[in-house]
């Protein structure tokens, strides 16, 4: 079994680095809060992309110097980075219904996915450093993850949406009871608002509320999925820090966009389902459950290995966007000649 086990002094590094970027973009967002521009945006996403894909490589050098197996160990952080960037683009979609349905003004929009982001990496932090300790006693886990995942990407494959916005669940409804929360905005008050000499909370306390629960769902999607990728904690950490790093932006960029990626859904669940089905097949291979084959390993299929992940992931997300652009092209064609009819 590869040793997924990377210098403590480059992890130690790696971490730090990243979490000071985090730092400093919720820093200026807190200090500067306003609807970055289309350029402002396009800037920061291509910069967190290219620092993804120089870690990807820093991860293949060093671990070559360790003496370890460099690519693939680079090869399991870019299939696992994919993979959870294409899960943080999901998330855009249900974030924009959220802000939508809440009416939250475009200035504090800034702030409250922000928020959202650090709140995420919070929960699944906790879900890797527990995941990583139960898979590593309890093999049979494998077993569980690839089939929750599998009957995700069949749900999402059906556009059934399993998520839901957030703003109706039992955390909001517990908040709107317990505090005062005032039903309007105010252009000077973000969080706590003052009406007839009485304080209230504003929205964005139950916005934020909203995207948490949200993250935490969605974590209960993204960990299983990168475990089925690698194994190695801090890749995993590594992969979910980087793919949430420009989410703020892509929101911003992609807004109203991402509904004319029809196919993106589909394509994430074909991913989904494939990790799953790949979860299920090294459990297989690492048997030890007495009721199947009396407690012995199944290897009629091979494992797959990690470049073959990284093909389909790559192939499916490319499809899915050329067959969006596609179907979004005959729309507006179909859409300019009934206007030219009347």
């Amino acid at each position: 079994m590869i040793d997924h086990t990377l210098p403590a002094w480059f992890e130690i590094t790696a971490l730090s680095v990243m979490g000071a970027i985090l730092l400093f973009d919720l820093f200026m967002v807190v200090r500067r809060p306003h609807v970055p521009s289309t350029r402002e945006s396009a800037l920061w996403i291509s910069f967190y992309v290219g620092l993804s894909i120089v870690f990807g490589i820093l991860i293949i050098n060093v671990a070559n110097d360790a003496g370890l197996n460099g690519t693939e160990l680079g090869l399991q952080f870019f299939a696992g980075w994919l993979t959870e960037y294409s899960l943080s683009v999901d998330n855009i979609f249900v974030f924009l219904i959220i802000m939508a349905q809440f009416r939250v003004p475009r200035k504090m929009q800034q702030e409250l996915l922000m928020l959202g982001i650090v709140l995420a990496l919070v929960f699944r932090g906790i879900f890797i450093i527990v995941g990583a300790q139960l898979l590593e006693s309890y093999s049979w886990l494998f077993y569980i993850f690839g089939a929750y995942l599998i009957w995700v990407g069949i749900q999402q494959m059906r556009e059934k949406d399993e998520h839901g916005s957030g703003e109706d669940n039992f955390v909001i409804a517990w908040l709107k009871k317990v505090l005062r929360v005032h039903p309007e905005w105010r252009d000077d008050d973000r969080w706590r608002v003052m009406v007839n000499g009485q304080k209230f909370f504003t929205p964005a306390i139950l916005v934020l509320a909203s995207l948490g629960t949200i993250d935490l769902i969605f974590a209960l999607d993204s960990i299983p999925a990168i475990f089925g990728i690698t194994t190695s904690p801090f890749l995993v950490f590594a992969c979910n820090i980087l793919a949430l790093m420009g989410l703020r932006q892509l929101y911003f960029l992609l807004g109203d966009l991402i509904d004319r990626l029809h196919f993106l859904g589909h394509g994430i669940a074909i991913i989904l389902a494939f990790i799953g089905f790949k979860l299920v097949n090294h459990a297989l291979h690492k048997n030890e459950l007495s009721f199947i084959n009396n407690g012995e390993p199944i290897k009629i299929i091979p494992e797959i290995p990690t470049w073959l992940s990284l093909t389909v992931i790559v192939t499916t997300l490319t499809g899915a966007v050329i067959f969006s652009l596609i179907r979004t092209k005959r729309e507006l064609a179909a859409a300019e000649k009934d206007s030219a009819k009347h």
